[in-house]
């Protein structure tokens, strides 16, 4: 009978674990007090201009106010005045209409100006045209509004001059009550598209050449790749830009504050316009600040809405 040797088996080398140094105490104390030393002033700044001001005008809203005298205590007195009064309820509905048709041009013009841009052109001359669509955006508003008043004068500006030129009658375009809202609206949008349009351009640069060159392949060409491959690519960048939208518009004062004074009647009269006659005119800041409130709850519900749609809309790379 044959004696079978089992081999040795040789046991393996156990490698050493490496011990990996956890950080000290007080070097963790330390990092975090120098991380909180950073966002300090970020935080400090949120809480005393965005936090504090939105509180106090809660507060103040259930107050009769008037600088001189005392504060009394009103309740919800001030949100049923405001319920029933009709210059509010047309300066709501004012805005709502004017956010609507400014950010609809807004996001069209800069978006059909990214597009074009993006196309073959000299890097120098793009340049400039980037340049020249955002240079409204750095202007004061109240200034541009107050050259824009002149231009758009009846009797002299420079827009009815040139609509003479080739025979149309001078338009009452600040004093007609169908006119004056349509032109609050171009000057703002003039002034407002350059910001999407960077946007715009920030977010096609960031669609890989690629897929465009597949979707070219697959026959693909003009209207429909912008419709079916350009858009869903930048649909995330397109809800960033409606939103940053429609908060700025909900907001317009200066415009048809500088161009019409709210008028002809009350056809250009917006919300924060009435928040500013209330409160520094009229010295009733507790109706103010309900005015204010319920403008904020409309920012607040618009902007929920609009990231509710953005689930079914915004496709996400």
């Amino acid at each position: 009978m044959t004696n079978t040797q089992v081999p040795a088996v040789r046991p393996r080398a156990v490698t050493p674990a490496v011990d990996v140094p956890r950080p000290s105490p007080l070097r963790t104390r330390g990092t975090r007090l120098l991380a909180a030393l950073f966002l300090a002033p970020t935080i400090v700044g949120i809480v005393v201009f965005t936090v504090v001001p939105i509180v106090g005008s809660v507060v103040l809203s259930l107050f009769h106010w008037n600088v001189i005298d005392s504060p009394s205590f009103a309740g919800t007195a001030n949100y049923r005045e405001v319920f029933s009064d009709s210059t509010v309820q047309v300066s709501f509905l004012n805005t709502l209409v004017f956010m609507v048709f400014a950010v609809a041009a807004q996001l069209l013009i800069a978006l059909a100006l990214a597009l074009t841009l993006n196309g073959r052109m000299p890097g120098w001359l793009r340049s400039v045209f980037r340049s020249a669509f955002f240079f409204p955006l750095v202007l004061s508003a109240a200034s541009i509004s107050v050259v824009m008043k002149y231009l758009f004068n009846q009797d002299f500006g420079v827009v009815n001059w040139l609509i003479g030129l080739v025979g149309i009658s001078p338009v009452p375009w600040l004093t007609s009550e169908h006119a004056a809202l349509a032109t609050v609206i171009i000057v703002y949008v003039w002034q407002q598209f350059g910001f999407s349009f960077l946007l715009f351009i920030g977010g096609l640069n960031n669609i890989p050449k690629e897929v465009h060159e597949a979707a070219s392949l697959d026959g693909a060409t003009g209207l429909r790749k912008h419709l079916h491959v350009t858009l869903p690519l930048l649909s995330p960048t397109l809800l960033v830009a409606t939103v940053v939208g429609v908060i700025n518009a909900l907001q317009v004062f200066e415009q048809p504050y500088v161009l019409t004074n709210g008028g002809p009647g009350d056809s250009t009269r917006t919300v924060v316009m009435v928040i500013y006659e209330t409160a520094f005119e009229q010295l009733r800041f507790g109706e103010a600040s309900a005015v204010g409130v319920l403008l904020f709850v409309l920012i607040m519900a618009v902007t929920a809405l609009q990231f509710r749609l953005s689930r079914r809309f915004v496709h996400y790379q």
